[in-house]
Protein backbone atom coordinates (compact mmCIF):
# COMPACT_ATOMS: atom_id res chain seq x y z
CA UNK A 1 0.00 0.00 0.00
CA UNK A 2 1.50 3.54 -0.87
CA UNK A 3 2.20 5.94 2.07
CA UNK A 4 -0.24 7.94 1.09
CA UNK A 5 -2.76 9.47 3.95
CA UNK A 6 -5.62 9.62 1.49
CA UNK A 7 -5.45 5.88 1.83
CA UNK A 8 -6.87 5.19 5.40
CA UNK A 9 -8.57 8.32 6.20
CA UNK A 10 -11.28 7.51 8.57
CA UNK A 11 -14.76 7.71 6.18
CA UNK A 12 -16.28 10.67 8.38
CA UNK A 13 -12.82 12.83 7.69
CA UNK A 14 -12.85 11.19 3.73
CA UNK A 15 -17.06 12.35 3.41
CA UNK A 16 -15.77 16.27 5.03
CA UNK A 17 -13.12 16.61 2.53
CA UNK A 18 -14.98 15.17 -0.25
CA UNK A 19 -18.04 17.91 0.58
CA UNK A 20 -15.58 20.63 1.06
CA UNK A 21 -13.95 19.91 -2.69
CA UNK A 22 -17.27 19.21 -4.32
CA UNK A 23 -18.79 22.65 -2.93
CA UNK A 24 -15.15 24.04 -5.00
CA UNK A 25 -15.81 22.61 -7.73
CA UNK A 26 -19.64 23.52 -8.02
CA UNK A 27 -18.95 27.36 -6.95
CA UNK A 28 -16.27 27.54 -9.91
CA UNK A 29 -18.91 26.23 -12.22
CA UNK A 30 -21.37 28.08 -11.76
CA UNK A 31 -19.27 30.98 -11.80
CA UNK A 32 -17.11 30.59 -14.73
CA UNK A 33 -19.01 28.48 -17.03
CA UNK A 34 -22.46 29.38 -18.66
CA UNK A 35 -23.36 25.55 -19.42
CA UNK A 36 -23.36 24.39 -15.33
CA UNK A 37 -24.69 28.10 -14.41
CA UNK A 38 -27.75 27.45 -16.83
CA UNK A 39 -28.53 24.00 -15.60
CA UNK A 40 -28.47 25.34 -11.89
CA UNK A 41 -30.52 28.56 -12.81
CA UNK A 42 -33.28 26.03 -14.71
CA UNK A 43 -33.75 23.76 -12.09
CA UNK A 44 -33.37 26.18 -9.19
CA UNK A 45 -31.09 26.02 -6.93
CA UNK A 46 -27.41 27.25 -5.84
CA UNK A 47 -24.13 25.76 -5.23
CA UNK A 48 -24.53 26.89 -1.64
CA UNK A 49 -28.24 24.46 -1.57
CA UNK A 50 -25.67 21.67 -2.53
CA UNK A 51 -24.95 20.90 1.78
CA UNK A 52 -24.28 17.01 1.74
CA UNK A 53 -22.65 14.73 -0.42
CA UNK A 54 -26.62 13.21 -1.32
CA UNK A 55 -27.67 16.62 -2.50
CA UNK A 56 -25.47 16.12 -5.20
CA UNK A 57 -28.70 14.13 -6.68
CA UNK A 58 -30.71 17.59 -6.94
CA UNK A 59 -28.09 17.66 -10.09
CA UNK A 60 -28.82 16.76 -13.66
CA UNK A 61 -26.32 14.77 -15.27
CA UNK A 62 -23.43 15.19 -18.03
CA UNK A 63 -23.53 13.27 -21.24
CA UNK A 64 -20.86 12.96 -23.84
CA UNK A 65 -23.02 14.79 -26.15
CA UNK A 66 -22.29 18.14 -24.11
CA UNK A 67 -19.13 18.11 -24.89
CA UNK A 68 -19.70 18.16 -28.57
CA UNK A 69 -22.52 20.89 -28.66
CA UNK A 70 -20.27 23.11 -26.52
CA UNK A 71 -16.46 21.99 -28.46
CA UNK A 72 -14.01 23.59 -28.33
CA UNK A 73 -13.59 25.84 -24.92
CA UNK A 74 -17.07 26.38 -23.48
CA UNK A 75 -16.65 23.71 -21.10
CA UNK A 76 -13.50 25.29 -19.57
CA UNK A 77 -13.43 26.97 -16.26
CA UNK A 78 -10.37 29.03 -16.95
CA UNK A 79 -9.67 31.57 -19.07
CA UNK A 80 -7.23 29.66 -22.05
CA UNK A 81 -4.41 31.89 -20.59
CA UNK A 82 -4.32 29.58 -17.89
CA UNK A 83 -4.49 26.42 -19.78
CA UNK A 84 -0.96 24.71 -20.53
CA UNK A 85 -1.86 21.54 -21.97
CA UNK A 86 -5.14 20.59 -24.49
CA UNK A 87 -6.02 17.14 -24.94
CA UNK A 88 -8.76 15.96 -27.54
CA UNK A 89 -10.78 12.50 -28.06
CA UNK A 90 -13.17 11.05 -30.37
CA UNK A 91 -16.85 12.36 -29.52
CA UNK A 92 -20.23 11.14 -30.03
CA UNK A 93 -20.59 13.71 -33.15
CA UNK A 94 -18.46 15.55 -35.56
CA UNK A 95 -16.87 17.60 -33.21
CA UNK A 96 -14.28 15.76 -30.61
CA UNK A 97 -13.58 16.01 -26.36
CA UNK A 98 -11.45 18.47 -25.65
CA UNK A 99 -10.09 18.66 -22.45
CA UNK A 100 -7.67 21.45 -20.81
CA UNK A 101 -4.81 21.37 -17.76
CA UNK A 102 -3.72 23.76 -15.66
CA UNK A 103 -0.47 22.98 -14.37
CA UNK A 104 -2.21 22.30 -10.83
CA UNK A 105 -4.15 19.77 -12.39
CA UNK A 106 -1.13 18.43 -14.00
CA UNK A 107 0.48 17.83 -10.89
CA UNK A 108 -2.63 16.41 -9.84
CA UNK A 109 -2.83 13.74 -12.65
CA UNK A 110 1.20 12.57 -11.50
CA UNK A 111 0.24 12.20 -8.02
CA UNK A 112 -3.06 10.18 -9.14
CA UNK A 113 -0.54 7.75 -11.72
CA UNK A 114 2.37 8.18 -9.25
CA UNK A 115 -0.65 6.63 -6.44
CA UNK A 116 -1.45 4.15 -8.73
CA UNK A 117 1.77 2.40 -9.95
CA UNK A 118 3.12 2.54 -6.44
CA UNK A 119 -0.35 0.39 -5.63
CA UNK A 120 0.77 -2.13 -8.18
CA UNK A 121 4.51 -2.33 -6.64
CA UNK A 122 6.17 0.03 -8.78
CA UNK A 123 9.32 1.73 -7.34
CA UNK A 124 11.99 4.09 -8.31
CA UNK A 125 14.22 0.89 -8.94
CA UNK A 126 12.05 0.06 -11.94
CA UNK A 127 12.50 0.68 -15.63
CA UNK A 128 8.87 1.50 -16.95
CA UNK A 129 7.50 0.59 -20.40
CA UNK A 130 4.49 2.03 -21.95
CA UNK A 131 3.05 0.33 -25.48
CA UNK A 132 -0.26 1.97 -26.04
CA UNK A 133 -1.90 2.43 -29.60
CA UNK A 134 -1.78 6.52 -31.09
CA UNK A 135 -5.49 6.40 -29.68
CA UNK A 136 -4.14 6.44 -26.07
CA UNK A 137 -1.47 8.72 -26.73
CA UNK A 138 -2.45 11.19 -24.58
CA UNK A 139 -2.63 8.43 -21.53
CA UNK A 140 1.07 7.76 -22.70
CA UNK A 141 1.77 11.06 -21.62
CA UNK A 142 0.24 10.58 -18.04
CA UNK A 143 1.54 7.14 -17.77
CA UNK A 144 5.42 8.79 -18.26
CA UNK A 145 4.72 12.21 -16.17
CA UNK A 146 3.26 9.92 -13.03
CA UNK A 147 6.79 7.23 -13.07
CA UNK A 148 8.85 9.87 -13.99
CA UNK A 149 7.42 11.77 -10.70
CA UNK A 150 8.09 9.31 -8.13
CA UNK A 151 11.71 8.53 -9.83
CA UNK A 152 11.10 5.40 -11.93
CA UNK A 153 13.49 5.16 -15.25
CA UNK A 154 10.79 5.55 -18.27
CA UNK A 155 10.53 3.88 -21.77
CA UNK A 156 7.90 6.16 -22.75
CA UNK A 157 5.24 5.16 -25.70
CA UNK A 158 6.30 4.89 -29.05
CA UNK A 159 4.75 3.08 -32.24
CA UNK A 160 6.61 0.04 -32.91
CA UNK A 161 6.22 -3.46 -33.98
CA UNK A 162 5.98 -5.88 -31.54
CA UNK A 163 8.74 -7.30 -32.44
CA UNK A 164 10.56 -3.41 -31.77
CA UNK A 165 8.93 -3.65 -28.21
CA UNK A 166 10.29 -6.68 -27.34
CA UNK A 167 13.61 -6.00 -28.35
CA UNK A 168 13.37 -3.28 -26.06
CA UNK A 169 11.52 -5.05 -23.30
CA UNK A 170 14.56 -7.83 -23.26
CA UNK A 171 17.41 -5.13 -24.02
CA UNK A 172 16.66 -2.53 -22.00
CA UNK A 173 15.33 -4.82 -19.37
CA UNK A 174 11.97 -3.80 -18.64
CA UNK A 175 10.49 -4.59 -15.14
CA UNK A 176 6.98 -2.75 -15.38
CA UNK A 177 4.65 -2.58 -18.69
CA UNK A 178 2.03 -0.55 -19.34
CA UNK A 179 -0.58 -1.53 -22.09
CA UNK A 180 -3.93 -2.99 -23.09
CA UNK A 181 -4.95 -6.66 -22.37
CA UNK A 182 -4.96 -7.03 -26.42
CA UNK A 183 -1.60 -5.85 -26.85
CA UNK A 184 -0.37 -8.19 -23.85
CA UNK A 185 -1.89 -11.08 -25.70
CA UNK A 186 -0.82 -10.18 -29.02
CA UNK A 187 2.95 -10.24 -26.83
CA UNK A 188 2.79 -13.49 -25.30
CA UNK A 189 1.81 -14.88 -28.56
CA UNK A 190 4.78 -13.64 -30.52
CA UNK A 191 6.86 -14.30 -27.56
CA UNK A 192 5.61 -18.13 -27.94
CA UNK A 193 6.40 -18.16 -31.43
CA UNK A 194 9.65 -16.98 -31.91
CA UNK A 195 10.94 -18.98 -28.95
CA UNK A 196 11.39 -16.20 -26.37
CA UNK A 197 11.00 -17.79 -22.97
CA UNK A 198 10.19 -15.33 -20.32
CA UNK A 199 13.18 -15.86 -18.36
CA UNK A 200 15.22 -13.79 -20.82
CA UNK A 201 13.27 -10.81 -19.69
CA UNK A 202 13.25 -8.86 -16.64
CA UNK A 203 9.22 -8.27 -16.55
CA UNK A 204 7.80 -8.84 -13.56
CA UNK A 205 4.93 -6.38 -13.78
CA UNK A 206 2.07 -5.70 -16.48
CA UNK A 207 -0.63 -2.82 -16.04
CA UNK A 208 -3.86 -3.20 -17.91
CA UNK A 209 -5.26 -0.03 -19.30
CA UNK A 210 -8.47 1.07 -21.46
CA UNK A 211 -10.28 -1.73 -21.21
CA UNK A 212 -10.97 -4.81 -18.65
CA UNK A 213 -9.64 -8.19 -18.78
CA UNK A 214 -11.48 -11.08 -16.84
CA UNK A 215 -9.82 -13.67 -14.47
CA UNK A 216 -9.22 -16.39 -17.09
CA UNK A 217 -7.34 -13.86 -19.55
CA UNK A 218 -5.09 -12.43 -16.62
CA UNK A 219 -4.09 -15.55 -15.48
CA UNK A 220 -3.06 -17.05 -18.54
CA UNK A 221 -1.40 -14.13 -19.34
CA UNK A 222 0.47 -13.93 -15.83
CA UNK A 223 1.43 -17.79 -16.49
CA UNK A 224 3.29 -17.81 -19.96
CA UNK A 225 4.71 -13.97 -18.90
CA UNK A 226 5.90 -14.88 -15.37
CA UNK A 227 4.37 -11.49 -14.35
CA UNK A 228 1.69 -10.11 -12.17
CA UNK A 229 -1.38 -8.27 -13.68
CA UNK A 230 -2.45 -5.23 -12.84
CA UNK A 231 -5.86 -3.27 -13.83
CA UNK A 232 -6.51 0.03 -14.53
CA UNK A 233 -9.45 2.00 -15.47
CA UNK A 234 -9.60 5.52 -16.44
CA UNK A 235 -12.09 7.66 -18.79
CA UNK A 236 -10.46 9.86 -21.93
CA UNK A 237 -13.12 12.68 -21.12
CA UNK A 238 -12.31 12.95 -17.49
CA UNK A 239 -9.81 13.14 -18.60
CA UNK A 240 -6.60 10.05 -17.88
CA UNK A 241 -6.29 7.04 -16.36
CA UNK A 242 -6.41 5.06 -12.96
CA UNK A 243 -9.48 6.96 -11.80
CA UNK A 244 -9.60 3.16 -10.55
CA UNK A 245 -6.39 1.00 -9.52
CA UNK A 246 -6.05 -2.35 -8.20
CA UNK A 247 -4.30 -2.74 -4.75
CA UNK A 248 -2.44 -5.99 -3.80
CA UNK A 249 -5.09 -7.32 -2.51
CA UNK A 250 -6.58 -7.51 -6.05
CA UNK A 251 -10.51 -7.43 -4.85
CA UNK A 252 -11.46 -4.71 -7.28
CA UNK A 253 -10.58 -1.04 -8.43
CA UNK A 254 -10.14 1.19 -5.52
CA UNK A 255 -11.44 5.24 -6.50
CA UNK A 256 -9.42 7.97 -5.95
CA UNK A 257 -12.07 9.49 -3.66
CA UNK A 258 -9.89 12.32 -3.16
CA UNK A 259 -10.59 13.36 -6.43
CA UNK A 260 -14.09 11.97 -7.60
CA UNK A 261 -17.05 11.81 -6.11
CA UNK A 262 -18.62 8.12 -7.55
CA UNK A 263 -22.16 7.61 -7.70
CA UNK A 264 -23.78 4.39 -8.76
CA UNK A 265 -27.34 5.13 -11.12
CA UNK A 266 -30.11 3.10 -12.66
CA UNK A 267 -28.75 3.88 -16.17
CA UNK A 268 -32.76 3.80 -17.11
CA UNK A 269 -34.38 6.36 -14.96
CA UNK A 270 -30.82 8.25 -13.33
CA UNK A 271 -31.94 7.06 -9.81
CA UNK A 272 -29.16 6.20 -7.50
CA UNK A 273 -28.15 2.30 -6.48
CA UNK A 274 -27.84 0.98 -3.01
CA UNK A 275 -24.62 -0.32 -2.69
CA UNK A 276 -23.50 -3.52 -4.15
CA UNK A 277 -25.54 -2.69 -6.83
CA UNK A 278 -24.88 -2.76 -10.22
CA UNK A 279 -25.57 -0.04 -12.94
CA UNK A 280 -23.55 3.01 -14.53
CA UNK A 281 -20.75 4.69 -12.80
CA UNK A 282 -21.03 8.50 -12.75
CA UNK A 283 -18.43 10.59 -11.99
CA UNK A 284 -17.74 13.96 -10.66
CA UNK A 285 -14.34 16.18 -10.59
CA UNK A 286 -13.53 17.52 -6.74
CA UNK A 287 -9.93 18.94 -7.42
CA UNK A 288 -9.74 19.57 -11.40
CA UNK A 289 -9.56 23.14 -12.12
CA UNK A 290 -9.79 23.55 -15.72
CA UNK A 291 -12.13 20.65 -17.16
CA UNK A 292 -14.65 20.52 -13.79
CA UNK A 293 -17.12 17.78 -14.83
CA UNK A 294 -20.31 17.73 -12.51
CA UNK A 295 -22.30 14.16 -12.53
CA UNK A 296 -20.63 12.71 -16.07
CA UNK A 297 -22.65 10.14 -16.90
CA UNK A 298 -19.67 7.28 -18.00
CA UNK A 299 -21.34 4.70 -19.46
CA UNK A 300 -19.43 2.31 -17.51
CA UNK A 301 -21.29 -0.90 -15.55
CA UNK A 302 -20.12 -1.12 -12.27
CA UNK A 303 -20.86 -2.21 -8.58
CA UNK A 304 -19.27 -0.79 -5.29
CA UNK A 305 -18.30 -3.79 -3.36
CA UNK A 306 -18.96 -3.03 0.36
CA UNK A 307 -16.45 -5.83 1.99
CA UNK A 308 -13.49 -4.26 3.61
CA UNK A 309 -10.03 -4.06 1.21
CA UNK A 310 -7.55 -6.40 2.58
CA UNK A 311 -4.83 -3.77 1.89
CA UNK A 312 -6.70 -1.60 4.82
CA UNK A 313 -7.60 1.27 2.15
CA UNK A 314 -10.46 3.05 3.41
CA UNK A 315 -11.12 4.37 -0.79
CA UNK A 316 -14.28 2.86 -2.12
CA UNK A 317 -14.06 -0.22 -4.46
CA UNK A 318 -15.67 -1.07 -7.49
CA UNK A 319 -15.90 -4.22 -9.76
CA UNK A 320 -15.87 -3.29 -13.47
CA UNK A 321 -15.67 -6.03 -16.13
CA UNK A 322 -15.90 -3.73 -19.24
CA UNK A 323 -19.78 -3.72 -19.84
CA UNK A 324 -21.43 -0.86 -20.92
CA UNK A 325 -25.01 0.87 -20.59
CA UNK A 326 -24.96 1.98 -24.28
CA UNK A 327 -23.78 1.27 -27.53
CA UNK A 328 -20.30 2.70 -27.28
CA UNK A 329 -17.08 0.00 -28.18
CA UNK A 330 -14.48 -0.17 -26.57
CA UNK A 331 -11.53 -0.93 -29.89
CA UNK A 332 -7.71 -1.30 -27.79
CA UNK A 333 -8.94 0.96 -25.09
CA UNK A 334 -10.60 3.99 -27.37
CA UNK A 335 -14.37 4.46 -27.05
CA UNK A 336 -15.43 4.43 -30.76
CA UNK A 337 -19.28 5.66 -31.14
CA UNK A 338 -21.46 4.74 -34.12
CA UNK A 339 -22.26 7.93 -34.80
CA UNK A 340 -18.90 9.07 -35.62
CA UNK A 341 -18.23 6.08 -37.99
CA UNK A 342 -21.56 7.35 -39.80
CA UNK A 343 -21.09 11.20 -39.74
CA UNK A 344 -17.32 10.55 -41.22
CA UNK A 345 -18.22 8.36 -44.20
CA UNK A 346 -21.11 10.55 -44.89
CA UNK A 347 -19.14 13.38 -45.32
CA UNK A 348 -17.05 11.42 -48.51
CA UNK A 349 -19.77 9.09 -50.02
CA UNK A 350 -23.22 8.77 -50.96
CA UNK A 351 -25.06 6.35 -47.95
CA UNK A 352 -28.93 5.00 -48.05
CA UNK A 353 -30.11 5.03 -44.65
CA UNK A 354 -28.91 2.44 -42.24
CA UNK A 355 -26.40 1.04 -44.67
CA UNK A 356 -23.51 0.59 -42.39
CA UNK A 357 -22.95 -1.97 -39.62
CA UNK A 358 -20.33 -2.15 -36.77
CA UNK A 359 -18.35 -4.91 -35.22
CA UNK A 360 -15.25 -5.48 -33.53
CA UNK A 361 -12.48 -8.30 -34.91
CA UNK A 362 -9.63 -9.46 -33.48
CA UNK A 363 -6.62 -9.64 -35.96
CA UNK A 364 -3.10 -10.26 -35.63
CA UNK A 365 -3.51 -10.32 -32.20
CA UNK A 366 -5.19 -6.63 -32.27
CA UNK A 367 -8.71 -5.25 -31.80
CA UNK A 368 -10.32 -3.48 -34.71
CA UNK A 369 -13.09 -2.20 -36.15
CA UNK A 370 -14.78 -3.50 -38.92
CA UNK A 371 -17.05 -1.06 -41.40
CA UNK A 372 -19.44 -3.02 -43.84
CA UNK A 373 -21.16 -0.82 -45.99
CA UNK A 374 -23.97 -2.36 -48.12
CA UNK A 375 -23.66 -1.69 -51.64
CA UNK A 376 -26.17 0.67 -53.68
CA UNK A 377 -26.09 2.45 -56.94
CA UNK A 378 -24.44 5.47 -56.10
CA UNK A 379 -21.37 4.29 -54.15
CA UNK A 380 -21.03 1.64 -57.02
CA UNK A 381 -18.64 1.99 -59.71
CA UNK A 382 -17.71 0.24 -62.86
CA UNK A 383 -13.86 1.96 -61.62
CA UNK A 384 -13.26 -0.88 -59.62
CA UNK A 385 -10.37 1.04 -58.58
CA UNK A 386 -11.41 4.08 -58.00
CA UNK A 387 -13.66 2.63 -55.53
CA UNK A 388 -11.06 1.02 -54.15
CA UNK A 389 -9.19 4.43 -53.67
CA UNK A 390 -12.65 5.43 -51.90
CA UNK A 391 -12.40 3.18 -49.34
CA UNK A 392 -8.73 3.15 -48.69
CA UNK A 393 -9.61 7.20 -48.13
CA UNK A 394 -12.38 6.38 -45.89
CA UNK A 395 -10.47 4.11 -43.77
CA UNK A 396 -7.61 6.65 -43.55
CA UNK A 397 -10.03 9.39 -42.48
CA UNK A 398 -11.69 6.97 -39.86
CA UNK A 399 -8.25 6.13 -38.28
CA UNK A 400 -6.84 9.75 -38.39
CA UNK A 401 -9.94 11.10 -36.49
CA UNK A 402 -10.72 7.72 -34.10
CA UNK A 403 -6.92 6.75 -33.48
CA UNK A 404 -8.10 2.67 -33.71
CA UNK A 405 -7.28 0.32 -36.55
CA UNK A 406 -9.96 0.09 -38.88
CA UNK A 407 -11.11 -1.89 -42.51
CA UNK A 408 -14.04 -1.09 -44.41
CA UNK A 409 -15.41 -4.09 -46.48
CA UNK A 410 -18.62 -3.96 -49.31
CA UNK A 411 -21.50 -6.26 -48.97
CA UNK A 412 -24.44 -7.02 -50.53
CA UNK A 413 -27.81 -5.99 -49.20
CA UNK A 414 -28.51 -8.41 -46.53
CA UNK A 415 -26.01 -7.79 -42.87
CA UNK A 416 -23.14 -9.45 -42.12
Amino acid sequence: MPDDPSFTLKQEEKHQMQLERLQSTLNRAYKHVPFHANRFEVIGIEPGDIATLTDIEKLPFMERADFSEHYPYELFAVPLRDIVRIHTAPGTTRNPTVSGYTPQDLDQWKSILSRAMKAAGTTPSDILQIALNPGLANWGRDYKDGAESMGASVIPNTQLSFEKHLMVLRDYKTTVLVTTPAMAGHLADYMADTGLGPASLSLHTLIFCGESADANFRKNIEDRMHVRTWTHYGLSEVPGPAIGFECSGHKGLHINEDHFLPEIVDPSTGSPLPEGKEGELVLTTLTTRAFPLIRFKTGDRARVLKEPCPCGSSLARIQWKGERTDDIMNIDGVNVHGRQVVFHLENMMSLAKDSVSLQTVYSEGRKLLEVFIRMNDEIFSDEIKELEKLLRRCEGRLRENLGVPVVIRLVESTSP
